[in-house]
């Protein structure tokens, strides 16, 4: 004989399974470090009762990769600059949001809500990311081996500071460096000079101590071989995290002009809940999350003006460049001291 159920207990059944079933739920955030910290996530998954399962990246190549291994299935939302952004849209990997839908983006500065102005996140007419932090990529040196502060990009070539030297382990930016120092488009180096643009990186090289990965190994590398001068790749966060270990640096914005960075969200294509991730992306831009990583990164926001913001005019936004795969590839042949190619050098 089948024996029923009384119906308090289906209610409860189902009650623990719903429970179940939400404290399951897991939103999968990719970023740099420093945009999701513990204290922030624990708030985020207290009121959305999910869990929030964060990989950190330390550079564009490795954000591709990651986003790449199972064509975005492996994230729901992201963060990456404007020039990442409209690579991403090109190669199907993110899906286009309403922005209109994400509320605290009435809070942010109003040329962070001219999508139309910001270059790569508007693509065929859709909105594919919102702005949330940005930073100058200028120069930090060590002002007991300045008597004047640095003001060329060229300084890191300068044989006076041979093995003093810290540059940043990457293709894209690293060309585009080069091509600045020459006086040429950073984000479209034409294909006779290459082998030029190719020849000053690998002088680079012969000039530095090492290329770093992350802000940490720089902090370290500066403090225990005596590093006069560091590329800043991430910006015055490494600025911050010099100064707060009692280093006496400086920071310029060299008169060629900075690579700059605007960094966006984004809800990758194979995001289990969009939802929740525009959700992820309102509660960043809440204007207690947003100061917390002024405050902890020395990063601007796109709530507030930054008190010390480099002239706009001098700022280089990062684009896309004409050749990704050549630029790595030749990259990967510099840094391992390998020959470049026939014509790839002088």
């Amino acid at each position: 004989m089948k024996l029923l159920c009384p119906l308090w207990f289906v209610i409860c059944c189902l009650f623990v399974s719903g429970q179940g079933s939400a404290a399951e739920q897991t939103l999968r955030v990719l970023a740099w470090p420093g945009y999701a910290d513990s204290d922030l996530v624990s708030v985020f998954e207290k009121r959305y009762k999910v869990k929030v399962e964060v990989t950190l990246v330390g550079s564009d190549e490795v954000l591709r990769s990651k986003l790449a291994e199972n064509k975005g299935g492996d994230f729901d939302v992201i963060a990456a600059n404007t020039a990442e952004v409209h690579n991403y849209v090109n190669q199907g990997l993110l899906q286009p949001l309403l922005p209109e839908r994400i509320a605290n983006t009435a809070r942010q500065l109003p040329r962070f809500r001219d999508y139309s102005r910001i270059p790569d996140i508007v693509v065929a007419g859709q909105v594919y990311a919102v702005p949330y932090v940005w930073s100058d990529m200028g120069l930090i040196y060590d002002r007991k081996q300045f008597t004047q502060p640095p003001e060329s990009v060229e300084s890191m070539w300068n044989p006076q500071f041979q093995g003093r030297v810290l540059a940043f382990n990457t293709s894209n930016h690293n060309f585009s460096l080069a091509s600045l120092a020459m006086g040429s488009d950073p984000f479209n180096i034409k294909p006779d000079d290459f082998p030029r643009v190719t020849a000053k990186l690998v002088a680079l090289r012969r000039n530095v101590l090492t290329f770093y990965s992350l802000p940490e190994e720089a902090a370290e590398l500066f403090r225990s071989h005596s590093v006069a001068l560091i590329f800043a790749n991430y910006g015055r966060q490494q600025l911050k995290q010099l100064r707060d270990a009692g280093a006496d640096v400086g920071y310029v914005v060299p008169k060629e002009g900075a690579l700059a960075w605007l960094d966006c969200w984004a809800i990758s294509k194979g995001a289990h809940d969009p939802a929740l991730a525009t959700a992820w992306i309102n509660y960043m831009l809440e204007p207690e999350v947003s100061r917390a990583i002024t405050e902890r990164q020395d990063l601007s926001n796109t709530l507030q003006e930054p008190a010390d913001a480099s002239p706009s005019s001098r700022l280089i936004w990062l684009r896309p460049v004409e050749d990704d795969e050549r630029r790595a590839a030749l990259w990967q042949r510099i840094v391992s001291g390998e020959r470049p190619p026939l014509g790839e050098s002088r």
